[in-house]
């Protein structure tokens, strides 16, 4: 095949696959995320002060993230051998009953058990699309599909925050605005769940769309890949938790999560105190950070792709982003303390097309699975650590000191990515994969 029926291939798959999978997270971030705003009446419905509330809700939001930890793992293992279309589906339809079911809770105890049933029935959905998508296209074109699907996260915040801040003003039917919100929002996560379920193809095989030499040509490429990875003798689960690239990749991880989930779990709250706007105009500010880290991570994305570098787009877009944090807690104004906030959220979201080439080419067969299941459920643990960190902050220092600890997180991030070493893997000459292998640096690690 040429190069540009090699790249036609591509196209297809991602024109076919990617927008169903933008929606589905599209649908799974609004649903984690969403209860940032029913925080802004959930202290009256516990009956609670504002201090008691802000613990409340520090804990309530990161403990969604302790029972991702603990089935993350499993979950794709599960993925791998049923294949994607089943479990992916069972994972949606499952996380959206627990998502509307939260409209019947009454106390903090509640709130908890139901934050931590969600964490559970969500487990091993990103892992397993990020896993689905090593199924489809090979490593060099990686960075560009991760951050195109990733992208739904922050465009699930520009299209789901004023959506939110909406529903928070309805009142009807003996609801609250918080409960409709949990309600309405948890409905088309069962509904597109049960679309993936008929239409979703497990394998390059079941593609209609594409031809017998298209399928033949891509799957030769992937067991190429494979082939390499594997003579590594890096194939086998156990190698996923015992090699230390993959802690290492866990540790950058769980800091990128408590910056992002820091920030946005408490955003609204914080635009809340510093506007005092109603929730609608709240949700509108609230979109702004979305909309700017958008644009920024699918560029990234892009220009890692067509660099094959990997590594340094991190480091630099961790250094930006605690830039951003650092000096918006530094302003006293609010605009752009917003606007700076937008540059930092931009920052860390960029980072998520780089950071899982890297992480999706370290593994291959079950220890792919496992890997970048591990990765995803220790980093993911920073999406407790976050808002916790956030809220310790705010009620000691405030909000501003939260914004530079947010900040202090990435430049960290930053020193540990320097710690990884791109190698360029030998053997391929049909599509080079360029610096998605990762070594720690000898001495470093």
């Amino acid at each position: 095949m040429d190069v540009s029926s090699k790249e036609l291939v591509i196209r297809k798959n991602m024109w076919r696959l990617i927008p169903l999978l933008f929606l589905c997270y599209i649908i799974a971030y609004i649903d984690r995320i969403n209860v940032g705003f029913a925080g802004l009446q959930l202290r009256q419905t516990f009956g609670v002060d504002e201090e008691l509330a802000k613990a409340i809700f520090a804990h309530g939001s990161g403990i969604f993230f302790i029972g991702y930890f603990i089935f993350e793992v499993p979950s794709n293992l599960i993925l791998q051998r049923v294949g994607a279309r089943m479990w992916i589906a069972r994972i949606m339809v499952v996380w959206g009953l627990v998502s509307a079911a939260m409209m019947f809770v009454k106390t903090p105890q509640m709130f908890y058990v139901m934050r931590f049933l969600l964490g559970v029935a969500e487990a091993g959905f990103f892992p397993g699309i990020i896993l689905y998508l090593t199924y489809w296209f090979p490593a060099k074109d990686r960075a560009r599909m991760i951050a195109m699907f990733a992208a739904a996260g922050t465009l699930a915040g520009i299209v789901g925050s004023p959506i939110s801040g909406k529903l928070l003003e309805l009142n009807g039917c003996g609801l609250s605005g918080w409960q409709w919100l949990f309600l309405l929002e948890g409905i088309p996560a069962v509904l597109v769940g049960l679309l993936v379920f008929f239409i979703l193809p497990d394998r390059p095989a079941q593609a209609r769309w594409l031809s017998s030499d298209e399928k033949h040509w891509l799957q030769t490429q992937l067991d190429a890949e494979a082939r390499q990875l594997a003579a590594s003798k890096k194939h086998r689960l156990r190698d996923a938790f015992a090699n230390p690239q993959v802690w290492l990749l866990c540790a950058i991880y769980f800091l990128l999560n408590v910056c992002g989930y820091g920030l946005e779990m408490w955003l609204p709250q914080i635009l809340r105190k510093f506007s005092g706007y109603s929730e609608f105009k709240i949700g509108l500010l609230n979109a702004i950070p979305y909309l700017v880290a958008t644009v920024a991570m699918v560029l990234a994305g892009r220009h890692s792709d067509r660099t094959g570098e990997r590594r340094w787009h991190v480091c630099v877009a961790a250094l930006i982003g605690a830039a951003g944090f650092a000096l918006s807690a530094l302003t006293g104004h609010f605009i752009l303390s917003l606007a700076l906030l937008a540059i930092g959220f931009a920052g860390q979201k960029s980072m998520l097309g780089p950071f899982w080439a890297l992480g999706s080419a370290l593994l291959t067969g079950t220890a792919a699975a496992g890997g970048i299941a591990l990765i995803n459920s220790v980093g993911n643990l920073g999406g407790y650590a976050g808002p916790k960190l956030v809220g310790w902050l705010a009620q000691a220092e405030g909000y501003q000191t939260a914004m530079l600890g947010l900040g202090g997180a990435l430049f960290l991030l930053s020193i540990l990515t320097s710690l990884l070493r791109a190698e360029r893997p030998q053997g391929l000459t049909e599509a080079p994969v360029a610096s998605d292998s990762i070594r720690v640096e000898e001495g470093r690690s």
